[in-house]
This record gives structure tokens, C-alpha cells and sequence, in this order.
């Protein structure tokens, strides 16, 4: 089912023993437009700190209830990397953040979570270290070949983006200004960012349509705006979006309605 990631806003956020607080934000990638994280407000009960919850972690989401159920304790977020969300994450801090977790690193494959097509739970890697595998090693070869993977990390883009500061971006059409990003439509079982919602009110009274990624040309963060590979009369004349119903395959397929991309669902 598709929802608008608005709707994430403001949600509770349960552990598998209590309460962890309210989704502020999400981190998108914007090289395969996929949800990466929810960031998570955790309030007095971790000194008002912000945490990362991956999608590997969510086993339900209570859309109705505005309630997203994630598959840990509140000791083990308590414990996880500190990252400060007021600044770009790095790649290596999301390595260091996926292996305390045991999560697969969804860029290392060529599916949208890697090696899959959806961010399924995983067992792996454990963050206490007395679980390690033990055995004889070279510490010197270990070290030089972290070395060398931090080095990689270190230079590598992670390609995140708030969700926040990207809605409100204004819409460039190949020939001119066509409108502002209003929110994102998500596929809830892939967290793929399959639309891009454009308010053209501003041309358009009252009117909201809907883009596919892939018509993202670049995004100039510098002068706020997204641009895309299409005219202004093309955006002008896709079909209004309804926000009082929820997206879903019946309705994508219905005579009239855009063509889909391929592997949509």
C-alpha cells in the first residue's frame, strides 16, 4: 500500500519493551529514492537525544493509529552509535550504525536494500561482543584492512536527505517554475519513494500532481530546487491528485492513469 510520508510524522514509536518516542524525520537516498531511516525524537527518557531506526527494525506500522512498532528494546537504542541528525550522516557512521545492529548494508547490491528487494529483518552481525566469532588471526592484516575500509567509508556519499528539507523545494521544469514539493508517497512494504507530490497552486489553483522519481533531472541544494527532465505543460496536465484517497495498484491501474514503472509493486 502507498501512503504519504507525512503521515510518518509525529507518529509514536514503540520498542519491543516500551516506548522510544516520535518520528521528526526521514532520511531518504536520493540515488535509488528509498526510505533509509525514520529519526527518532526519544524525549527526557534519553536526555531528548535523536536516533536512527532503519526500516530493517519496523514489523508494522498502525497507520490509523499513528503508531510504528519496531523489533527492538529500548537498552539496545540506548546503546547504539551517537549520531547528530542536525548534520549530513556519513557512510561511515550508517556502517557503524548497520553492523551494531547486525543490519545488511542496503549499498552493497544492486537491489534497493542490497541484496533484496525489501528491508526484511536480519539476523547478523551482534552488537555484544562476547557473541563474536573467535579464532586466530593476523591482527595486523585485520587492522590494515580496516584501514583501508574506513578510508573507503570516509570518502564515500551516503546520498541522505532530509525529508524535511527537501518538501517546500521549488519544482523546475525544463522551461520554468512549475510548482513546490509537497510530500513524498511511499510504498510501505519497499519504503521506495514511488511519487513526488507538486503543489502548482501557485499556477494551478488548487491543484496537486503527482511525479515519478525518475523524472528527477538533479537537485541544486544550494538554490533549493529540484529539477526535472519534463515541460511545465506536461506537468500541468497529469491528472490532479486526490489526498482524501489512499494510492493503491487497482487505482494506479486504473483507464487513464499513467503508465507505472516497471517493478512498481
Amino acid at each position: 500500500m502507498l501512503h504519504n510520508v507525512k503521515e510518518l510524522e509525529g507518529a509514536s514509536v514503540e520498542a519491543v519493551d516500551g516506548r522510544l518516542g516520535t518520528v521528526k524525520d526521514l532520511y531518504f537516498d536520493d540515488e535509488r529514492w528509498a526510505i533509509r531511516y525514520v529519526i527518532v525524537e526519544t524525549g527526557t527518557w534519553l536526555k531528548d537525544r535523536r536516533v536512527l531506526i532503519s526500516p530493517n527494525a519496523v514489523r508494522e506500522v498502525a497507520w490509523d493509529d499513528g503508531v510504528m512498532h519496531v523489533s527492538l528494546t529500548q537498552k539496545q537504542v540506548r546503546d547504539s552509535p551517537s549520531i547528530d541528525t542536525d548534520k549530513p550522516v556519513s557512510r561511515q557512521q550508517e556502517a557503524a550504525h548497520h553492523t551494531y545492529y547486525g543490519f545488511p548494508n542496503y549499498w552493497d547490491g544492486t537491489n534497493l536494500w542490497g541484496l533484496d528487494a525489501f528491508p526484511i529483518p536480519w539476523v547478523g552481525a551482534s552488537p555484544d561482543p562476547s557473541l563474536a566469532p573467535h579464532g586466530s588471526r593476523d591482527e595486523a592484516i585485520v587492522r590494515a584492512r580496516q584501514a583501508r575500509l574506513d578510508r573507503t567509508l570516509e570518502s564515500a556519499d551516503s546520498h541522505l536527505r532530509s525529508s524535511n528539507e527537501v518538501i517546500g523545494y521549488e519544482i523546475m521544469a525544463s522551461d520554468g517554475p512549475i510548482g513546490s514539493v509537497e510530500n513524498f508517497v511511499m510504498d510501505d512494504k519497499s519504503w521506495a519513494i514511488r511519487h513526488i507530490v507538486v503543489d502548482t497552486r501557485k499556477w494551478l489553483p488548487g491543484k496537486q500532481v503527482l511525479l515519478s522519481p525518475e523524472l528527477i533531472d538533479y537537485i541544486s541544494w544550494p538554490e533549493r530546487e529540484v529539477c526535472v527532465k519534463s515541460t511545465r505543460h506536461a506537468i500541468e496536465t497529469r491528472p490532479e491528485y486526490d489526498t482524501s484517497h489512499v494510492l493503491s495498484p487497482e487505482r494506479e491501474a486504473a483507464p487513464g492513469a499513467h503508465r507505472k514503472r516497471a517493478g512498481y509493486y
